[in-house]
């Protein structure tokens, strides 16, 4: 008896792109051989970008260690202690830099966020339509102004303004207050500790405005229609229903606003004073991290002074990966006591 003679199915196989359909044993797995290499390759080309970065990301560190050496190995610790910053006589310390970026960068904080949580409740929930829009555009504007312009307007109009109207009256009101009587300390310069961290708070108000004003549009309105439902207050639903939604989102906003405060040079060198030292006044001039290595780099005469701004730099890294650790740390607080 003979057997019918068995031949393999025709099977169409549709591709994606630009391929085109296959029949057949043979072509059929070619095809699958071919879509098996670009979806190696894509893997290994997205494997690769991530490594990238890390490997950049270790490449600035080994830099920064390496040029930063000389400097430590120098001063060892006191240099994290010390006051003087001398190129003539090679005596630096980083005492009164970071002081500086940590103040400057507080008071933009205290000022911006704030400030820039209430301007998104206010255009996700009370502002009319038609002015939500010019503000936004307005915030988004603000965004885009360049670091050197926010400068050149807080040296020649924010700074005299500060000095002419604000801090006398400052002055006068907390003279006779223990503590307030020092942080608010004459003479009115214009310039300084408190005029560059307004400033930053300046800068730093639109990124915090327009992250936080996403994040609260996409809080889910029934959630919102369910509190006001059972009675609740405006405030008592931002407070207890939009903010704990939004809560990641809104970290996220403050910590790349402080990001971005940290590492500002150019408007803080422009009001800031530039003066290496301490004071307990706000009102006084110093300096910051970045605003020194601005100043100073291409002047820089020698390895030990050039070693000593990159140790800046490297100190200035180190804080920024402090703060970015401590905000992750926050955040996983949060998701474990909500989870619990």
């Amino acid at each position: 008896m003979q057997r019918p003679n068995r031949r393999e199915p025709v099977v169409d196989v549709a591709l994606p792109g630009d391929a085109v359909l296959v029949s057949g044993p043979v072509e059929r797995a070619r095809a699958l051989r071919r879509l098996r290499v670009r979806d190696a390759a894509f893997r290994h080309l997205t494997r690769l970008a991530a490594g990238a970065v890390l490997a950049i990301l270790g490449g600035i560190v080994v830099a920064l260690v390496q040029g930063a050496w000389p400097a430590f190995s120098r001063f060892g610790f006191d240099f994290l202690i010390t006051e003087s910053w001398n190129p003539v006589t090679e005596k630096f310390g980083a005492i009164a830099p970071i002081y500086g970026t940590v103040v400057t960068s507080f008071i933009a904080m205290v000022v911006a966020v704030p400030v820039g949580l209430f301007i998104a409740l206010f255009l996700t929930e009370l502002c009319p339509r038609w002015l939500r829009r010019p503000i936004g555009i307005a915030i988004e504007l603000l965004a885009g102004i360049p670091s050197i312009i926010y400068g050149i307007w807080g040296l020649f109009v924010f700074a005299p303004f500060l000095q002419q109207y604000v801090q006398p009256v400052i002055i006068d009101l907390f003279g006779g207050v223990p503590l307030l009587s020092t942080l608010f300390a004459g003479p009115p310069y214009g310039i300084g500790l408190l005029t560059a961290g307004l400033i930053l708070a300046i800068m730093i108000l639109p990124f915090i405005t327009s992250i936080s004003r996403d994040v609260f549009d996409a809080v889910p309105s029934v959630l919102k229609e369910a509190a006001y439902g059972i009675g609740c207050t405006t405030w008592e639903v931002m407070w207890h229903v939009v903010l704990p939604y939004a809560r990641v989102g809104v970290i996220g906003g403050v910590m790349l606003g402080l990001g971005r405060a940290l590492g500002e040079t150019m408007a803080v060198t422009f009001v800031i004073g530039n003066a290496h030292r301490i004071a307990g006044s706000i009102f006084a001039p110093g300096t910051t991290i970045s605003a020194t290595i601005a100043n100073e780099f291409t002047e820089a005469v020698g390895d030990l002074y050039t070693s000593a701004l990159i140790a800046l730099g490297l100190i200035l890294f180190v804080i920024t990966f402090v703060v970015l650790a401590l905000a992750r740390y926050l955040l996983m607080r949060l998701n474990a006591r909500v989870g619990g």
